[in-house]
C-alpha cells in the first residue's frame, strides 16, 4: 500500500472584521495531503471589543501619523496579549507552530496601490514568542490587485462542493468558480451598515433580522441606493471599509422613516445586489442548478439569509448555512490557511480573484527571536 506524506500545520488565526464586533481567534490543525487540504478548528473564541477599543479603531484614520503609528504599536500588543489569554484559556502551550494575523483594517486605497492594516506583527511576536505573520495583502496591492478578497483561496481548498461562496460580514463579498478561473469581489457593505442602523435603538445588531421583518421598505430609497455607481463596475473589485459609513448611512440616516424600515430597505438592497452578481456570474458558467454557501456573521441574521434565498431560488441556486463554528470563524480559520501558505512560500493570494498582475506570496514574517 502506497503511504503519502502528509503535512500538519497548528496555527492560530486571527481576524478583526470591519464591522467592528471584536477579535476572532481559531487554533485550527490545518492538513496537507498531495495538494489536499483539510481542516479541524480545535479551539476558537470570538472577543468583542471594549467601547474604547470600538472608538480607538473607528477613528483611526483621522488620526495625525505619530498618532497612528502608536494605535498601530498598542493593537499589536492588544493582539499578542488577547492570544495569549487564548493559549492559557485552551491550554495550547507549546502547541502552536506560529501565528497568522490579518490585522485591522484601516486605509485600503488599491488605486493608489497602498493598504494598512493595524496590529504591528513586531509587537504580537515580542508578546506572544511564536513567529508571527502580518501584512497578508500587501504584497497583492503593490502587484496592481484589489488586494481583495482574500479569502477566496481558503473556500478553494477548504470548502469544495460549491459554485457560489458568499460571506456576509461588514461587506457582503462573493467568490466563484467560473470555466477558466476563480473570481470574487465585494458585492455591498452588510453588517457594517445594518448594525449602524440597529444602533439607533440602542441594540449591538438586529438579532435574527427581527427588526427589519417587521419594518416596510422604502421603494425610493431602495432605488437610489441600487442606483450607486459602484454597482455597474466590473470585477474585480472591491469597497473600503468607509464605502459603507460615508456613502451609504448619509442616504439613509436623516430620512423620516422608522428604523425598521430602514433596516428593511437596507436588507432588500444586500438582497438585490446579491441577485444581480449571481446574475452576472452565471452568464459565464453552465447552465444548471448551483449552491451557494453563505458565512460570516450576517448568516445567523435569518431574515436576510430567507431574502437571499427566495431571490436566489428563482436563479435556480440553493442555499446553504453550514455549522455555526464555520460560519462564525471561517474568515480567521483562512487566515490561518493563508499564513501556512506564506510559511510553506506558496502562492496565497489569487490575481484572478484581485486584478494583480500575477499571483503573489504575501506576508510579512517577525520572530521573537
Amino acid at each position: 500500500m502506497l503511504k503519502f506524506l502528509s503535512m500538519v500545520y497548528n496555527v492560530i488565526g486571527t481576524m478583526s472584521g470591519s464591522s467592528l464586533d471584536g477579535l476572532d481567534i481559531v487554533f485550527a490543525e490545518l492538513t496537507e495531503i498531495r495538494g489536499q487540504w483539510t481542516y479541524v478548528i480545535k479551539a476558537s473564541e470570538s472577543l468583542p471589543y471594549e467601547p474604547e477599543w470600538v472608538a480607538k479603531l473607528s477613528q483611526a484614520t483621522s488620526l495625525p501619523a505619530r498618532d497612528y503609528l502608536l494605535l498601530h504599536t498598542a493593537y499589536g500588543h492588544y493582539t499578542g496579549q488577547r492570544i495569549m489569554s487564548f493559549i492559557e484559556k485552551n491550554q495550547l502551550d507549546h502547541k502552536i507552530h506560529f501565528i497568522a494575523s490579518h490585522g485591522h483594517t484601516t486605509f485600503h486605497i488599491p488605486a493608489e496601490k497602498m493598504t494598512a492594516q493595524l496590529g504591528d506583527g513586531a509587537a504580537i511576536a515580542a508578546v506572544t514568542s511564536l513567529p508571527v505573520i502580518t501584512d497578508l495583502r500587501a504584497v497583492d496591492v503593490a502587484l496592481g490587485g484589489q488586494g481583495a478578497p482574500i479569502v477566496p483561496i481558503g473556500e478553494k481548498y477548504l470548502l469544495p462542493g460549491y459554485q457560489y461562496w458568499l460571506n456576509l460580514g461588514g461587506i457582503a463579498n462573493i467568490s466563484a468558480q467560473l470555466p477558466e478561473q476563480f473570481v470574487a469581489f465585494d458585492i455591498c457593505p452588510a453588517n457594517r451598515v445594518l448594525n449602524a442602523l440597529a444602533a439607533a435603538l440602542h441594540k449591538p445588531y438586529d438579532d435574527g433580522g427581527a427588526l427589519a421583518a417587521g419594518g416596510v421598505a422604502d421603494n425610493s430609497l431602495l432605488e437610489q441606493l441600487n442606483q450607486l455607481d459602484y454597482y455597474t463596475r466590473p470585477w474585480p473589485k472591491s469597497l473600503a471599509n468607509d464605502f459603507g459609513t460615508d456613502t451609504i448611512l448619509p442616504m439613509i440616516s436623516p430620512l423620516r422613516i422608522s428604523v425598521q424600515g430602514k433596516l428593511r430597505t437596507y436588507v432588500e438592497h444586500i438582497a438585490a445586489q446579491i441577485t444581480n452578481a449571481v446574475k452576472a456570474l452565471k452568464a459565464q458558467q453552465p447552465e444548471g442548478p448551483a449552491k451557494m454557501l453563505i458565512t460570516g456573521g450576517g448568516a445567523f441574521n435569518t431574515f436576510l439569509v430567507e431574502t437571499i434565498r427566495q431571490q436566489l431560488v428563482l436563479l435556480d441556486v440553493i442555499v446553504e448555512v453550514p455549522d455555526e463554528q464555520t460560519v462564525s470563524f471561517k474568515e480567521a480559520l483562512i487566515m490561518a490557511l493563508i499564513g501556512t501558505l506564506r510559511w510553506r512560500q506558496e502562492e496565497n493570494v489569487l490575481s484572478g480573484v484581485t486584478g494583480a498582475s500575477r499571483d503573489s506570496i504575501n506576508g510579512a514574517l517577525w520572530t521573537s527571536h
